[in-house]
């Protein structure tokens, strides 16, 4: 009957598409350019059989305190010295020279740009530039003694979102999908939000890992939902007419694969129209803020950031497994009290309210915040005002269920320019993510050739694998 169906069509057929290749790109262009990759993958584990294909909902092997996570992460390296960690002996110190410059010559000490008050019932520490996370101090935890191993740009923002800056490797997004699944098919699993130009899609990569672990990038800049997210709608045919079209490529791709060896690609491709087609209602929904409320929208700020950070807590709360928000910016050679101020207030706004909003919702007891940056500043003056590249001591910060509130771990030397007191690399704040989840870091692995990938470690030397930072997990 398919082949009858199929002669009896072909000259229509051809007439309209000169190719297969071209009915298929054509049909493509109505459901929304996010990126979208294979979803139809021989079905893996992770030590336990996962159920109803790679991206249906798992339960983690041990108990979890978190079931997804929103990453926050501040790209150009913030200055963890007029952030997080408060300096007083630097403040003391300012203007004298450190006797490391060039020549010979002594560098100057910049001294703290912003007041570091006291905040909440804890007494937790943090700049002024904050002050709109106030109400929420006990339920942060902020590492003091975060370090990485190069203080370039590119290289340590993709060693913090993927754990390594010398071979391509899954995202942590990636990871986090692969183990947990998602608890919305009808959305992506794993959404990075970024207002305006595209950063390094390596940083939301599945790399060797099937391309249902993808992130999906979507542009948060326009307050349209038709420029969020581009061909949404289709331009060419109503929906019920792509239900029909889409059913008719099914049939045809079945008779294809019954002459011919199964084309894995094929089929992930028809998978991945199956989801857009479905998204034209849940992401129109779940991208259009103009269903919110005005207060809240004001409570988020009137501003890229804020829009953002609303736009995380709608997918948040309709299942999406890891939502990243990119804030650029913070690369502060000269100019940081300007500079920080201003970044801080448009974010911060943002993030306060929404943790108001998933305490609110009854989800904050099992979200797991993180903001990171890729690596600190100087103690010393790099331009006016500013501070020079830093990979030896930065600052992250956790809330959340997951979380112990209220306190800060570890510590850097006196002028803020190296951890010192329990040091913490990149790979061990992605082993306590991990842990947080509900995973043993060391067992969630994924076959990569003939080895055991992790996303915790590139080798097989366990010393050399991230480790949990259990001081910091409730």
């Amino acid at each position: 009957m398919i082949d009858n169906y199929i002669n009896d069509h072909r000259p229509r057929l051809e007439n309209q598409f000169q190719t297969r290749r071209e009915f298929l790109n054509r049909f493509g262009t109505g459901f929304g350019a996010l990126g979208l990759a294979s979803m139809l993958q021989p079905e893996l584990t992770h030590g336990q059989q996962a159920q109803g294909g790679l991206l249906s909902a798992k339960q983690p092997p041990i108990a979890a305190r978190a079931k997804r996570v929103l990453h926050i992460f501040f790209q150009g390296a913030q200055t963890h010295l007029d952030t997080w960690d408060p300096k007083p002996e630097l403040k003391a110190k300012a203007g004298m020279g450190t006797g490391d410059g060039k020549g010979g010559m002594g560098r100057e000490l910049l001294a703290p740009q912003f007041e570091f008050p006291n905040y909440g019932r804890s007494g937790l520490q943090f700049s002024e530039a904050w002050s709109k996370l106030a109400p929420h101090a006990d339920d942060m935890a902020i590492i003091r003694s975060m370090h990485t191993d190069v203080p370039a740009h590119d290289e340590a923002t993709l060693m913090m979102n993927t754990g390594s800056f010398q071979q391509p490797k899954p995202s942590v997004g990636s990871w986090v999908t692969y183990g947990l699944g998602t608890e919305n098919q009808n959305l992506p699993a794993f959404v990075s939000l970024a207002p305006g130009g595209m950063p390094n899609a390596k940083n939301w990569s599945n790399s060797f890992m099937p391309g249902a672990f993808q992130g999906t990038f979507v542009n948060s800049q326009s307050t349209k939902i038709e420029e969020i997210i581009a061909n949404i709608k289709s331009q060419f045919t109503s929906q019920s007419d792509q239900r029909k079209q889409l059913d008719l490529l099914f049939q045809l791709n079945e008779a294809h694969k019954q002459r011919r060896q199964a084309d894995a690609a094929l089929e992930a491709r028809i998978l991945s129209f199956e989801l857009a087609y479905r998204m034209q209602t849940d992401a129109t929904e779940a991208f259009d803020i103009a269903k919110e409320t005005e207060d809240t929208r004001t409570a988020y700020g009137n501003t890229a950031q804020g829009r953002q950070m609303l736009i995380a807590r709608r997918l948040l709360e309709r299942g999406v497994r890891f939502v990243q928000v990119w804030q650029g910016g913070w690369d502060t050679h000269a100019n940081i009290p300007q500079t920080v101020g201003r970044l801080a207030g448009e974010i911060g706004t943002g993030w306060a309210a929404l943790m108001t909003d998933l305490k609110q919702r009854g989800l904050f007891k099992d979200t797991l915040i993180v903001a990171t940056t890729e690596f600190g500043r100087s103690p010393t003056r790099d331009g006016p005002g500013g501070r020079n590249h830093n990979n030896k001591a930065f600052s992250a910060v956790l809330a959340g269920g997951a979380v112990k509130g209220g306190m800060a771990y570890g510590a850097t030397d006196e002028l803020g320019g190296s951890a010192v007191e329990n040091k913490v690399h990149v790979r061990d704040l992605h082993a306590t993510i991990l842990q947080s989840l509900g995973f043993d870091p060391t067992k969630l692995m994924y076959k990569n050739g003939a080895r055991d990938a992790r996303l915790i470690g590139n080798t097989d030397n366990e010393n050399e694998w991230g480790k949990p930072v259990m001081g910091v997990l409730a």
